[in-house]
């Protein structure tokens, strides 16, 4: 006996549709190009404080020594490269491979001026934190008002922010 069913238009837009989003994501969103150069994303939050950035990257499988974090002009780098284990011995027959492996890079471009000489870096269960202080000039600054018989004369506060650096 044979099933019969009807053909269902919508059924196959849906398909369409599907297929147009994995398309776009695959070429804008997540371009990848195959074989070897391939280059892995990876997820990372970037949060502010009042005295610095925080940076945290997903970095599962990643060893300090793989990783290279430059941070010029503004520009934060993290780049590396996960690698498979390999086996010694009989070699398996793999009937799935899920994992990601190969080199990775990530760039991000950072508000404000950081000091670039006081980053702390530090990689724990696979999650990359960097706090990268900003720099002195762009920190918030309180300025005082006087009262009394100085009121009436201005302020300036580029001549309060040099002595405050011992400038």
């Amino acid at each position: 006996m044979s099933n019969m069913s009807r053909w269902d238009p919508f059924g196959e837009m849906l398909t369409l549709r599907e297929a147009m989003n994995s398309l776009f994501e695959d070429s804008y969103v997540s371009p990848r190009n195959g074989g070897r150069g391939q280059t892995l994303g990876m997820p990372l939050d970037v949060a502010e404080t009042k005295d610095a950035f925080i940076v945290e990257a997903s970095l599962p499988g990643v060893k300090p020594e793989n990783l290279d974090i430059t941070l010029q002009d503004n520009i934060l780098t993290i780049t590396g490269e996960t690698r498979q284990e390999e086996s010694t011995g009989e070699k398996p027959n793999y009937h799935r491979v899920e994992r990601r492996y190969g080199r990775f890079s990530r760039a991000v471009s950072l508000p404000t001026q950081v000091q670039t000489d006081n980053v702390q870096a530090s990689l724990n269960n696979g999650i990359l934190r960097l706090e990268i202080p900003k720099a002195e000039a762009v920190k918030p600054r309180k300025i005082t008002v006087n009262a009394g018989s100085g009121a009436n004369q201005p302020i300036d506060v580029q001549a309060e922010q040099s002595q405050e650096r011992g400038g």
